[in-house]
């Protein structure tokens, strides 16, 4: 009879999938009374061991699922051996809130640098933030693409594969891909923009990786996806800043205005968009300022709002587009644009093979490319001449 409420309890624990109770409870209740602790005491370090273990089984169900060819971290990687890479930065995307942020990183270095083992530092960095992840060739996954599309399941397989908080590709290059493949891989990536972090990694630099993909085209729109205004306007003040006090550089003000008002002026209806004025179409872009701030900005720091959202807006931040006072992105969703459609249509239209106008314009293109350099060669004295701007302008 003594043991018959160790037996419900025991029942009680297992149809509640609590295991770290079962197994430990009696354990803890021992310490508990040698310790002095009352009975809220003594559930809340059961919870608290509950949690523990809990959380470790995930970890290591998120690892097993992410398919990683071998158990790296970070802590084993000897940054000593490559001080070119960036230490500091490297632990700070460890941090993981790039992949929160749907952001995506491209590794790129000759073979035996440590691409793979940082990706995979990183992957299992996501595992145990609680973040799904999967590691996978780029080779690997566009033969995986191309079975499923083979055996009807290509859809099923996309949606999986473009709801991974973090998608690691590795080897991109190593092998070059077919065309179809390559459209694969094109489509994939696409579908996985802005609802997903990517890692790539690759030994090639980028103006190689048309040998891989097969079409400039197809390269150009895979490593452009990234692009909008508010990257641009950052673009624009950092390569005409340079480092030092009271340099003759645009503001943020001013490149905002021409990216805005003085943008407009280069578009047909220039005179009815480009400024908050009565009597112009009310096209604006809503950013949310926590996003802009968030963290590590301080506004009470002699940080004005325009030079805020210059420098630290992202389109991942845009959570209300209105076009004519009509709201075309609602809480970063379209409302009147089928995006898979449209992503379906740029498909296809990268498919068709060049026409007459654009392989002429290629051609043109590399055969004058030649002619360029020949003229270029040996026009400034590369030993003597300083860069226009200086590293540092405080000498």
């Amino acid at each position: 009879m003594t043991d018959t409420p160790h037996i419900l309890l025991a029942h009680r624990l297992k149809a509640l999938k609590l295991p770290t109770f079962l197994r430990q409870y009696e354990k803890v209740a021992h310490q508990c009374a040698a310790e002095g602790l009352d009975h809220i005491q003594f559930l809340a370090r059961l919870a608290e061991l509950e949690l523990i273990e809990r959380e470790g089984r995930m970890v290591e169900r998120r690892i097993k699922a992410a398919k990683f060819p071998l158990a790296k971290s970070l802590d084993s990687f000897d940054f000593k051996a490559m001080p070119a890479l960036n230490k500091p930065r490297v632990l700070e995307l460890a941090r993981c809130e790039w992949i929160e942020r749907r952001e995506n990183v491209i590794a790129l270095g000759p073979s035996g640098t440590g691409k793979s083992h940082v990706a995979l530092g990183l992957g299992l960095a996501a595992c145990q933030k609680g973040l799904s992840v999967r590691f996978i060739t780029a080779a690997a996954l566009v033969h995986e693409l191309m079975e499923a599309r083979d055996e009807r399941r290509l859809l099923r397989l996309q949606k999986q594969l473009a709801s991974l908080k973090l998608l690691i590709i590795d080897e991109v290059g190593f092998v070059p891909l077919s065309k179809t493949g390559a459209e694969l891989l094109f489509e994939l990536v696409s579908q996985r923009y802005e609802r997903g972090a990517t890692l790539i990694t690759s030994n090639l630099p980028f103006d190689e990786w048309t040998e891989t993909f097969g079409s400039e085209r197809l390269t150009g729109a895979l490593l452009n996806d990234d692009r909008d205004m508010l990257l641009e306007m950052r673009m624009v003040l950092n390569v005409h800043r340079e480092p030092g006090f009271d340099d003759s550089v645009p503001t943020s003000a001013q490149v905002l205005r021409m990216a805005t008002s003085n943008g407009a002026q280069t578009t047909p209806f220039g005179t009815e968009i480009g400024s908050l004025e009565v009597g112009k179409a009310a096209d604006m872009v809503l950013i949310s300022w926590r996003d802009i701030t968030g963290p590590f900005l301080d506004l009470d720091i002699d940080v004005s709002v325009i030079d805020a959202i210059v420098l630290r807006a992202k389109s991942s931040g845009v959570k209300t587009v209105l076009v004519a006072g009509e709201p075309i992105l609602r809480d970063g969703r379209f409302t009147r644009l089928d995006r898979e459609a449209a992503l379906a249509e740029l498909a296809a239209s990268l498919r068709r093979p060049a026409d007459d106008d654009e392989l002429r314009r290629i051609a043109l293109s590399r055969n004058v490319l030649s002619h360029v350099r020949k003229f270029y060669d040996g026009y400034l004295d590369a030993e003597t001449r300083e860069p226009f701007y200086a590293r540092n302008s405080r000498r």
